[in-house]
């Protein structure tokens, strides 16, 4: 499994800068560079929504990974030892990305 850094603060799932779900989906199947993938799990966090404050963040999850050109896909899974996702201030998934992203 992969360990995921994510800055995106503002995603319902963020917690000290890791994410709170088993698994995520990073989307750009046809990406060629990193700021043309984006997070498919990411949810907004707007004013008032639920936040479950018992949930822990995770260590390291599964990554689903449809950016199909990237060095770390095998198979549709992500094998990078640690990613980063980033775009703090998103307010939907297109304003995310995975920073570790590497062209074939």
């Amino acid at each position: 499994m992969t360990k995921l850094e994510c800055s995106v603060t503002n995603c319902l799932h963020n917690a000290e800068n890791r994410c709170c779900k088993q698994a995520i989906v990073v989307d750009g199947s046809e990406a060629r560079d990193n700021y043309e993938t984006c997070c498919g799990s990411f949810d907004q966090n707007r004013e008032g929504s639920y936040r479950n404050l018992f949930k822990t963040p995770e260590n390291r999850l599964e990554i689903d990974c449809e950016a199909v050109n990237c060095v770390y896909n095998r198979e549709r899974r992500c094998e990078a030892e640690r990613i980063g996702i980033v775009g703090d201030g998103a307010s939907e998934a297109s304003e995310t990305e995975c920073a570790t992203f590497l062209l074939r």
